[in-house]
């Protein structure tokens, strides 16, 4: 059983963490993030934060855990922020973004122009013999996240030659071809 909850959430220099009835507010030198919670108490005092549950019960018990991992990556994500990293792997695979628009080529008959929110910030890198690399970065890890699947599921990596949209890092699962 994790007892992830029990840990208080160490908040650093120049954040400040304020709740107000069930939301939760952290500002930090990157931007703001709130969050809505129910089901536990948090406290802020000498600077850290305490997630506390009213009972053992399976669903606060649940939130509990939950509530303190999200309050921390708000803190780390105001201060420090988040990065993915996305890699095209395939021939004739290319990206490249103006401002907030995404233009991806990706093999298909027509490039894909994606819109950014404007939390995000979008940085393309391509090198000569080397695959192109989306690089974002936000303070809301949720967002980041959440734009990196979407333009993951573009083009997902098949499993054959590893073609396609994968985060760096990643290790893919491949298969044997036909074998005759």
């Amino acid at each position: 059983m994790s007892r992830i909850g029990n840990n208080p959430v160490a908040i650093p220099e120049g954040v400040t963490v304020e709740v107000n009835d069930n939301i939760i507010s952290v500002k930090g030198k990157l931007g703001e993030l709130t969050q809505e919670f129910s089901g536990v108490s948090v406290k802020v005092e000498d600077g850290q934060a305490f997630v506390t549950r009213p009972s053992d019960s399976k669903e606060h018990k649940a939130k509990h855990g939950l509530y303190r991992s999200l309050i921390t990556n708000m803190v780390e994500g105001v201060s420090k922020g988040w990065t993915k990293e996305l890699e095209l792997v395939g021939v004739g695979y290319r990206a490249s973004n103006q401002g907030q628009k995404l233009d991806l080529a990706l093999g298909f008959s027509h490039n894909i122009v994606f819109n950014l929110a404007s939390e995000v910030k979008v940085e393309t890198i391509s090198e000569k013999g080397k695959n192109p690399i989306v690089k974002l970065t936000s303070h809301d890890k949720q967002l980041v996240g959440h734009i990196a699947a979407k333009i993951r599921s573009f083009r997902s990596p098949e499993p054959y030659k590893g073609k396609g949209i994968k985060f760096v890092g990643e290790i893919l699962r491949r298969k044997a071809g036909k074998s005759a």
